[in-house]
């Protein structure tokens, strides 16, 4: 389970790579306007705008992306079939044709389809996507039918299993959705720890897109706590002291914590990746710092390393319920994020805002320890930490250009045609499905020039050719 848990992780890794333009650009929008989406200087809004084109989309960048990153050769036809999975699930429970299938008016639907467009569901399409495409791909139907035969039945097969995805969602979505809804309203009378426990579980379901159940209970009127509109309008309700307790905890995590933690990560990168590593999380690490936008950073290590992510979420319900204790409040708009915290200076309900530098200081180092000891302690493999050395592998060159002859000489010491099941490519990888391990002969596969055999179990094999490997794998693709 955790291999394919990884695996997914590391197929997100191509639309996490469009997030932290997401961030720079709504940072630097932010920052010429605070006022909230660009509205009194054109450059801004449309600053803001752009980078929110990506980050409102995150689903649609998930759908295509996991698709694509968990099809066996990483064809296009798989990404389209993860858009059509996508596009199916959220059409067919929309609120609109969710009330004309209950034949009630749109405003009696239940909430949770009102958030049916989330991340989760973009990761299950994905994976519905490459599925399909994995098992479909090569499919061969009769004369009178041949036109839709190998990829191009893969979307039709993809919108069936998305009809019954959609159809087992229809009930089992408003269930898991109410579920935290009365789970946030039993948390209610646990007054700090509450807010904790909160705050915790808000990150810890980012990755399934069921926060927002949650954050309806706390910073909205829900269940009449309405934290956010009470600290800012300080109407009847709010309390000096109290109201802002579900958003303050979130400051020190991500103006400080998070920033630190991807320094950690950075650190702990290897000295060979490390450049690649810093592009991806200090973009990551000053969105979360000027915007609250945490998603660039946190998706960058979400599923490489779960475990990790695990004491993100703890370490932020930890601060939440540290500050909810202190004697300091504030709010936010948009996120937790330096924009939100000199706006909230001002505020009805702001109490001691000053106090949260010190707060923040201190709780950076704390997310920089733990990362940094939990990530070496365990080796989570997180950005700049991967297995596979593809960066030295980069550097390979194979003995000669002749790629006929070298699928030739590979196909040959893997035991022929009929002792392989499957084969794909990564950036300098040839990864081959095998049906009897005692026929792959290294000696034979390396005369073909190529730098080495990787034999991770007894049903594949990885034979190291370098970066003109999709070269060797068409030819070896066109012998089978």
């Amino acid at each position: 389970m955790m291999k394919y848990l990884q695996k997914i992780g590391k197929s997100m890794m191509l639309p996490v790579a469009c997030l932290p333009a997401a961030g720079i650009l709504m940072g630097i929008g932010y920052w010429i306007d605070p006022s909230g989406w660009g509205a009194n200087n054109i450059i801004a809004a449309f600053l803001i705008k752009a980078g929110s084109a990506i980050i409102d989309n995150i689903p649609w960048l998930f759908a295509i992306g996991v698709s694509v990153g968990m099809a066996k050769d990483h064809d296009g036809t798989s990404a389209l079939s993860g858009l059509v999975s996508y596009l199916m699930i959220t059409t067919l429970l929309a609120s609109g044709a969710v009330a004309m299938y209950k034949g009630i008016a749109v405003e009696e639907v239940p909430a949770a389809f009102g958030k049916i467009n989330n991340a989760f569901i973009g990761i299950l399409a994905g994976i519905i996507g490459s599925s399909c495409y994995n098992r479909f791909k090569d499919t061969k139907l009769p004369d009178w039918l041949a036109f839709f035969s190998g990829k191009r039945c893969v979307a039709i097969v993809t919108a069936g299993v998305s009809i019954l995805t959609s159809v087992v969602l229809f009930f089992v979505w408003p269930l898991v959705f109410g579920g935290l809804v009365a789970f946030g309203k039993a948390i209610l009378g646990l007054g700090a720890v509450g807010a904790g426990i909160y705050a915790m579980l808000n990150r810890a379901l980012i990755p399934l897109g069921l926060h927002h159940a949650l954050n309806a209970v706390f910073w909205f009127d829900t269940a009449n706590i309405n934290d956010l509109g009470l600290f800012w309008s300080g109407a009847e309700g709010a309390v000096k002291g109290v109201t802002g307790q579900y958003m303050t905890g979130f400051f020190p995590v991500m103006m400080f914590g998070l920033p630190a933690g991807a320094l950690a990560m950075y650190h702990t990168a290897k000295d060979s990746k490390k450049k690649t590593a810093a592009s991806l999380l200090m973009a990551g690490a000053l969105a979360s710092f000027f915007t609250g936008i945490t998603e660039p950073l946190e998706f960058s290590f979400m599923f490489l390393a779960p475990g990790l992510y695990l004491v993100h979420a703890v370490l932020t319900g930890i601060s939440a319920t540290i500050c909810a204790l202190l004697p300091v409040r504030l709010g936010f708009n948009f996120s937790a994020g330096l924009v939100d915290y000199v706006l909230s200076f001002k505020a009805p309900m702001a109490l001691n805002p000053l106090m949260m530098l010190p707060i923040g200081v201190i709780y950076g180092g704390v997310y920089y320890v733990v990362f940094r000891f939990v990530i070496t302690k365990f080796n989570l493999k997180t950005p700049g930490r991967e297995d596979d050395d593809e960066e030295s592998e980069g550097k390979i060159e194979l003995a000669n250009d002749d790629f006929t002859a070298i699928a030739a000489q590979v196909l040959k010491g893997l035991g022929g045609k009929d002792n392989i099941k499957e084969v794909d490519y990564c950036a300098t990888r040839i990864r081959a499905e095998i049906n009897d391990y005692t026929q792959v002969d290294e000696k034979e596969v390396k005369k073909a020039g190529v730098a080495g055999v990787i034999r991770p179990s007894k049903t594949t094999v990885q034979v190291v050719v370098g970066p003109k490997v999709q070269f060797v794998h068409d030819e070896l693709k066109k012998m089978l």
